[in-house]
């Protein structure tokens, strides 16, 4: 086995380790202040937020002040979130407003989602919430670009079943090259693991061998969103009218500049020599390439877009195996179950994780969204920015400038909804389908409905949820087939990390682990 990947120190104390950096104003910075306060101060004020009337604000201090209550959302949004969706009842049709360091923003009753899931985007935008989130003008995260999901939608959705084989191949070689030898019990940061491992297999669905092959550019993928991430935790630090100038002196944001030089090295020359040849192979660079319009023809858009596909898929890919494998760890009752059923799924379907294979797999789906039920990587979706006035059918008027969303954790643990939700049950969903198979498919770990909207719901819903799914159950078929797995004595389930709206895996968590002999 050879150690190949070199990130071998946790990603997320790398990005905490940078974004605690001291950063200071420069003399020149200094300089600037003055002669853009005045202009910031009138813009500020005419830019000011205005909250509808008769909504609460959850977290208030006994004063009424909101400031305690947006530094807790940094680190306890989860918190907030469910505090102010317990007390909704009692609120202005089911609304509440949760303090942010950016604002309140507005947290909806579901009964609005169908609304404002065909809202117009030049009024209800989608993007511009992801872009605030990730400073999307010097990050250049958050793309208005519609081929991936147009790509994914009509093309990669209805061909999962060709790109399991392939997929499955990857695996196991990811599997050898990233992996501990764990001949013996071996002590593994999961989180990093994963990522390596999720990062080899995306890039096979992305471009084939030549990409989850080249290690330099799988490196580039999985830091590519790193740099994104710590660069928008650094410039979030200053005023509105310093970031242009303090992105300047943020090193990661010139290291994105170097991942999109790497991707356009290496995927324009792709490009060309498939065309050269006529080589159609079935992957997303070929997919978005065919189907690409207008001035999407471009090959350095296309490579662009590739690149900015893999921070949207690598990091939550990766996000579930290490929750999944914590769960299992914690709760080892669930392990026989899940590999009983998968070795007879594999016994039906010749050994090949086949759409049929899948299917006969409904307690491992149970499981995993029963996992993303209490570890969702987001805990608000629906995310929007309001652009307008703009008023829904029962006559609420959402203020201009309001950014909205559904407090999606919080609802999936609304006993009303989920009986008993405190406790975890990894065949819930399972159970459920068999009691009721006419609803079995909103039961289903890819579904999105009003109970179940951690991949988002309508139009901008993750248009790669099902080959996600695929991924994850293909990723965890083989540590169930091939591993024995525990905590090292003395340790319990790492708890997720609140950053935000962000709920990520703990990236220190340890997991001993060891070779089946006997594999199912």
């Amino acid at each position: 086995m050879s150690h190949s990947h070199s990130l071998t120190v946790s990603l997320y104390q790398q990005a905490q380790k940078a974004i605690d950096q001291p950063f200071s104003l420069t003399p020149t910075l200094i300089a600037v202040v003055f002669l853009l306060v005045t202009s910031s101060a009138y813009q500020s004020y005419s830019k000011r937020q205005r909250l509808a009337p008769g909504v609460p604000i959850v977290g208030l201090d006994k004063n009424g002040s909101v400031k305690a209550a947006r530094k807790r959302f940094i680190p306890d949004a989860r918190g907030l979130l469910r505090e102010g969706y317990e007390m909704k009842q009692q609120a202005k049709g089911g609304l509440f407003y949760v303090p942010s360091p950016l604002g309140e923003r507005l947290m909806l009753h579901p009964k609005y989602i169908e609304e404002l899931k065909s809202a117009p985007i030049d009024k209800v935008d989608f993007v511009a919430t992801f872009q605030e989130m990730f400073e999307g003008k010097y990050t250049t995260m958050g793309s208005r670009s519609t081929l991936h999901p147009r790509v994914i939608k009509a093309r990669v959705n209805q061909h999962l079943g060709d790109l399991m084989p392939a997929i499955e191949e990857e695996i196991l070689d990811a599997f050898a090259d990233v992996w501990p030898e764990c001949d013996e019990w071996t002590e593994v940061v999961v989180a990093d693991t994963f990522t390596q491992l999720v990062g080899r297999v995306s890039s096979r669905m992305f471009g084939g061998t030549k990409l989850s092959r080249h290690k330099e550019w799988v490196n580039t993928t999985i830091t590519f969103a790193v740099d994104g991430f710590v660069a928008a935790r650094k410039i979030k630090r200053y005023p509105h009218f310093l970031k242009p100038i303090a992105a300047r002196f943020i090193p990661e944001i010139a290291n994105i500049k170097n991942h999109y030089k790497l991707a356009h090295d290496l995927l324009i020359p792709l490009m060309k020599e498939r065309k050269r040849t006529g080589e159609t192979p079935m992957d997303l660079l070929q997919l978005m390439v065919e189907n690409a319009e207008g001035d999407e023809t471009d090959e350095q858009f296309i490579a662009d877009v590739q690149l900015k596909v893999s921070f949207a898929a690598i990091h939550t890919s990766a996000a579930a195996p290490t929750q999944l494998i914590y769960d299992l760890c914690a709760m080892p009752e669930i392990t026989d179950p899940l590999r009983e059923e998968l070795k007879d799924a594999l016994e039906k379907c010749d050994g090949h994780l086949t759409k049929q294979a899948f299917n006969l797999m409904p307690k491992m789906d149970s499981f995993l969204k029963e996992s993303q039920r209490f570890n969702p990587l987001l805990l608000i979706t629906m995310e929007r920015m309001v652009h307008v006035d703009y008023q829904m059918s029962d006559g609420f008027v959402i203020p201009a400038h309001t950014s909205i969303g559904v407090a999606t954790q919080a609802i999936s643990m609304d006993p009303n909804i989920y009986p008993d939700p405190d406790k975890f049950d990894a065949f819930r969903f399972s159970k459920l389908r068999e009691v009721d198979p006419e609803r079995a498919g909103k039961m289903q770990y890819a579904s999105s409905n009003p109970q179940s909207m951690s991949f988002g719901f309508g139009r901008n819903a993750c248009p790669g949820r099902f080959f996600a799914s695929n991924e994850i159950k293909a990723i965890m078929a083989h540590v169930l087939t091939h591993y024995d797995f525990k905590f090292p004595d003395g340790q319990g389930r790492p708890a997720s990390i609140g950053v935000e709206t962000q709920f990520l895996p703990n990236h220190d968590g340890r997991v001993l682990m060891k070779k089946r002999t006997q594999g199912l």
